[in-house]
């Protein structure tokens, strides 16, 4: 069996991202519980995904601190599994996956769901990268610096 190269030591805050959300079925059970979905039977359903997987990338995700598994909200013996807020801090990066697959994915004619605001009943802004100033940015306009560790002074 192959081991999985972990990243949770690295400099790289998106290494360090990747390692605790970068499967496909971990980001679609996010996108799912974003959508409501809180039983472990309606993530399998969407999703159709193996109920081995689907219990090892829930425990991952509980254990990151993105889900928390609690009670049923029915009173039942069940659980459910809800954002954290570290999960629901996940809404930007899924509205961007969406955005990004519906601009390279799909021909301007096809069919495909919207996520819009549900008071105004629109589609969403298209997400930008902002500067400080409020300025729109592109790759070229950034460069990645390394932080200085800052040690404490008695």
């Amino acid at each position: 069996m192959v081991t999985r190269t972990r990243f949770d030591d690295s400099e790289c805050p998106v290494a360090r991202s990747v390692d605790a959300i970068g499967d496909w079925w971990s980001l679609l059970i996010v996108r799912d519980a974003f959508d409501g979905s809180r039983r472990f039977g309606e993530f399998q359903r969407s999703l159709g995904v193996a109920k081995n997987i689907l219990t090892a990338r829930l425990r991952t995700l509980v254990a990151g601190g993105v889900l928390e598994s609690v009670p049923a909200s029915d009173g039942s013996a069940y659980r459910e599994y809800v954002l954290t807020p570290k999960g629901k801090a996940l809404f930007p990066v899924i509205v961007a996956l969406r955005q990004w697959g519906e601009q390279h994915f799909f021909a301007s004619d096809e069919p495909h769901s919207e996520l819009v605001d549900r008071r105004a009943g629109q589609r969403l802004r298209a997400l930008e990268v902002l500067s400080a100033d409020g300025r729109r940015l592109d790759p070229d306009d950034t460069t990645v610096q390394k932080t200085v560790q800052k040690v404490a002074t008695q």
